[in-house]
């Protein structure tokens, strides 16, 4: 009886506290400006958001196609990925980076859509100084140069290994980065900015920013291997022309 009592005290203790935060963000108090709730439904969002990578994936393809009929699929995906990465870096990043000062109030797709992200990280909603640093690097510097990077792997340039690289640690380090920070305040300081529904926290926190560490991963090991055996080959060719 004691816990049933226990439980429904603290109920009321959060419900009383999300009323006096007039949002629903965590930390419970925390500071929105200008907050207005979303106007758009969550399968709507979702609905135009993965919509339009959808069609980013076909233009991309049948311009790789044309541009390189014959490019093996392992590339095509390559490229598709890179042209994804650019995307979400440059124009929905980079619209954070531009607009963070006022997002809780804004009723633009891209405002709507972090704000529902905002659920499992609401640091994107309060002016965080570690997020905005670190997505406006990677808006306005691995964005563009994903784009490079699909371009040169389209044209098979000499330098694509080498910049593949670049971005693809700069990628990791900082996602590493936005999940250690994330944790050392929950586990250090006691200070959780995700909502307690396990969807949000798994599927948006965790999952959705997963990709550009598993992704990325996989491209550094591809490039470190081209490159290793590009300097493999050059150094047998130098030891048959010193022999010879």
């Amino acid at each position: 009886m004691d816990a049933v009592k226990e439980t429904v005290k603290n109920a009321a203790h959060n419900a009383s506290a999300m009323a006096e935060a007039a949002h629903p963000y965590y930390p419970l108090g925390v500071e929105i400006l200008d907050y207005a709730a979303n106007e758009w439904s969550v399968p709507v969002l979702l609905g135009v958001f993965f919509g339009g990578l959808a069609v980013l994936f076909y233009a991309t393809y049948l311009v790789v196609k044309r541009v390189h009929p014959q490019m093996r699929g392992s590339e095509v995906v390559t490229i598709m990925w890179f042209v994804l990465s650019g995307t979400i870096h440059l124009f929905f990043e980079g619209y954070y980076s531009l607009n963070q000062a006022h997002m809780g109030g804004l009723q633009t797709l891209f405002g709507q859509l972090w704000k529902e992200y905002a659920f499992s990280d609401s640091r994107y909603l309060t002016q965080n100084a570690f997020v905005l640093c670190m997505e406006t690097v990677t808006a306005f510097v691995w964005g563009p140069l994903c784009f490079v990077v699909a371009a040169m792997i389209t044209v098979e340039h000499p330098l694509r290994h080498p910049l593949q690289s670049l971005v693809s640690i700069g990628q990791i380090y900082g996602d590493v980065l936005y999940y250690a920070t994330s944790m050392f305040d929950h586990y250090m300081l006691g200070t959780t900015y995700s909502r307690p529904e396990a969807y949000y926290f798994w599927g948006y926190y965790f999952l959705m920013n997963f990709f550009w560490i598993v992704f990325p991963g996989i491209l550094l090991y591809n490039s470190f291997s081209a490159i290793a055996d590009a300097f493999s080959r050059l150094k047998k060719i130098d030891g048959n022309k010193k022999s010879s």
